[in-house]
């Protein structure tokens, strides 16, 4: 193991989630976790003096998850080589058709600030906060200061194995699981529809609907009623 994976285990085993969301992920919308992250600053052990705590705080948007299959992780772009052969030995093992949930996020930073109290002391006052507001979702952690993208990214990695059973169930409660016979999940089938209705509107870029049906190797399927839209348009 290397200097730099040797912090980063350190950092994750540092982390705590002091206060958890009380809900989970939304299984058929957005989600967004208002979030304190805090930290003892790097310069603590030489500067003992006086407490001090930094306070990150921000918001993750936890976007809806997509029924998605070894197949369909294949064929996204941005991963690496190593990724693609890891799809490759998904496909090999359960099948290329079998559905999984795929979660995707964006980090929204807010605010940074230092305060002159010790961390559990700031901790108290934020819950004291949070419970005021009555924010459900708002979550406080305890994390790493030279790595706290890392404490952050645990606390994401906990917030949705805790939501995946009830996001699962949720979604074979409604048959979204079910797989036809062309390999295509139920759920799939329903964002495409909606996607055809927000291009309709103008609400959404004719390519992004492109590139989820190429994903799911469905534009032959679709194709007339792709170009059929841009006819409508011209009339």
């Amino acid at each position: 193991m290397d200097i730099d994976e040797e912090r980063i285990r350190e950092a994750v085993q540092h982390t705590e989630i002091l206060r958890p969301p009380k809900r989970s992920l939304a299984t058929f919308g957005t989600t967004n976790v208002h979030y304190y992250l805090l930290t003892e600053p790097a310069y603590s052990e030489l500067v003992k003096s006086a407490a001090e705590t930094v306070i990150r705080e921000g918001r993750v948007i936890a976007e809806r998850p997509k029924i998605v299959t070894p197949f369909y992780l294949s064929r996204l772009e941005g991963f690496s080589l190593e990724a693609k052969r890891y799809f490759d030995s998904l496909i090999r093992t359960y099948g290329s058709n079998a559905p999984g949930l795929f979660y995707t996020y964006k980090n929204e930073p807010k605010e940074l600030n230092i305060v002159s109290d010790n961390l559990l002391a700031v901790v108290d006052k934020l819950n004291r906060e949070i419970d005021k507001r009555g924010d459900p979702l708002a979550s406080i952690i305890r994390g790493q200061d030279e790595l706290w993208d890392v404490s952050l990214m645990k606390f994401i990695y906990e917030m949705t194995r805790s939501s995946l059973p009830e996001n699962l169930m949720q979604l074979e409660t409604r048959g979204l699981l079910d797989v036809d016979a062309s390999g295509i999940p139920a759920e799939a089938r329903v964002r495409i529809e909606e996607l055809f209705n927000m291009v309709t509107r103008g609400e959404l870029d004719p390519s992004e609907l492109k590139t989820e049906l190429d994903r799911w190797g469905l534009f032959e399927e679709y194709e007339d009623r792709f170009f059929a839209i841009f006819k409508k348009s011209r009339r």
